[in-house]
């Protein structure tokens, strides 16, 4: 195994693809909330159904399939645009470009008059959304060795997490205080922050990649690999990480209505949900990485799967007490750090799970399958508030929390098995 080198600050500071996998995770995440959470908010302010809201959350499946088309994506060039800016830059910019014009296409739109068209609109950006992490993923890999890749990660999930301050909190704000139109059309040309990013980015074609090789294949063999490693222990690995962050998905889709339902100002929701709630969000995913250096992954999975969980049962006390902006604080406080401390368990634990040589693709094949329960339940949780309440629901998701613990204790050999074997290879 080749040794890896330390990196010095200097090193970090001067290295240009570190920085730009800014405005490249900006570009990543400004897409998500406004097809999810944000975009739930605007369509129960116009007085859309919890049940046709709930159901609405699909159209962001296409995060989770996102690995059924990757395999294309890699191998084939976009016309016109590979000529002048290569595979990889190629399919970004017209990802990018797509993302921007379903945003107009939202904003453009009005879900009372025609919903259809807002449905299809959020469709179209969540398709060229997931693509376009596909293919920022893609380059971050091709562009730099290994010992920076933790680097590169890093600028890309701060990126991320301004982008969702900007969806959030931003859009909330002009949809307060101008409308939604105005808001989904900023949204819109704030995708040019990425697009500036594609095209500062070098060039990084590899030149023929693997076309000997058939779609099918180069989506069976990195699950053939799996199963060879992990035998039957796979089939409680793919629950946990199928399930780990299962009520995050499902609350996601109806806090905001909550919110909305209780009483809540868009501005409200914009300072506790949107803005401060990321801050404590990051905060807690520093945690889970402290959690992880200090407690090992295991204990920081069982922690992770406990507390993400049972974090839900805060919002069930805020559906029962009512509008108190302290407690939407405190619920925004432990369900925002709860989730961050959970998400650094799961990357690690995902990671740990993929093979040199396999892990690209491994990874894109764990992280689709740990969003896709999520959002298929999510979409029946509007129909579950109007028939029982918002704090049988929130209940209900907290109580995921018992099988996750026990499929931790489950993996629990493997896992520390695992990590021993990681520490021995690993360079002093």
């Amino acid at each position: 195994m080749a040794q890896t080198r330390r990196l010095s600050v200097r090193d970090v500071l001067t290295d240009p693809r570190v920085a730009l996998m800014l405005p490249l995770g900006f570009s990543s995440g400004l897409p998500f909330l406004l097809v999810f959470s944000t975009l739930s908010a605007w369509l129960r302010e116009a007085g859309i159904s919890r049940t046709e809201i709930g159901l609405l959350s699909w159209v962001a499946l296409a995060y989770s399939f996102k690995f059924l088309w990757a395999p294309l994506v890699d191998r084939y060039d976009v016309p016109v645009l590979a000529g002048w800016l290569g595979r990889r830059r190629g399919w970004m910019a017209l990802a990018q470009a797509v993302t921007a014009l379903g945003l107009c296409g939202i904003a453009l739109s009005s879900p009372q008059a025609s919903l259809s068209l807002t449905v299809a609109a959020a469709l179209l950006v969540a398709f060229a959304s997931a693509t376009q992490d596909v293919v920022i993923d893609g380059w971050r890999i091709d562009a730099a060795p290994t010992e920076r890749q933790g680097m590169m990660a890093a600028a890309l999930q701060l990126g991320y997490r301004l982008a969702l301050i900007c969806a959030g909190a931003g859009a909330l704000y002009i949809a307060e205080f101008v409308n939604w139109r105005s808001a989904y059309l900023a949204m819109a040309a704030l995708m040019g922050v990425g697009l500036v990013g594609t095209l500062l980015a070098p060039r990084l074609d590899s030149g023929e990649v693997r076309r000997n090789q058939s779609i099918a294949q180069a989506i069976l063999e990195p699950l053939a690999d799996l199963f060879r490693r992990k035998g039957m222990m796979l089939v409680p690995i793919l629950a946990l990480v199928a399930c780990f962050r299962l009520p995050d998905f499902v609350s996601g889709v109806m806090a905001n209505p909550l919110y909305i339902d209780l009483g809540f100002s868009k501005a409200d929701i914009a300072n506790v949900s949107k803005l401060y709630g990321v801050w404590i969000g990051i905060a807690g995913a520093f945690a889970g990485g402290l959690a992880l250096t200090r407690l090992g992954l295991w204990w920081t999975l069982l922690i992770g799967a406990a507390i993400a969980a049972g974090s839900n049962l805060m919002f069930s006390w805020l559906a029962v007490e009512g509008a108190r902006l302290d407690l939407l604080t405190l619920a925004i406080s432990v369900d925002n750090f709860s989730g961050g401390f959970a998400g650094s368990a799961l990357i690690a634990y995902m990671s740990g799970l993929t093979a040199p040589g396999f892990a690209a693709t491994q990874y894109a094949l764990l992280s689709s399958l740990y969003a896709l329960p999520g959002k298929l339940i999510g979409g029946a949780s509007g129909a579950v508030v109007d028939a029982y309440g918002y704090p049988l629901l929130f209940t209900g998701t907290a109580m995921i929390g018992i099988p996750l613990v026990i499929l931790c204790f489950v993996v629990r050999r493997d896992t520390v098995r695992a990590e021993q074997s990681r520490a021995v290879l690993a360079p002093a």
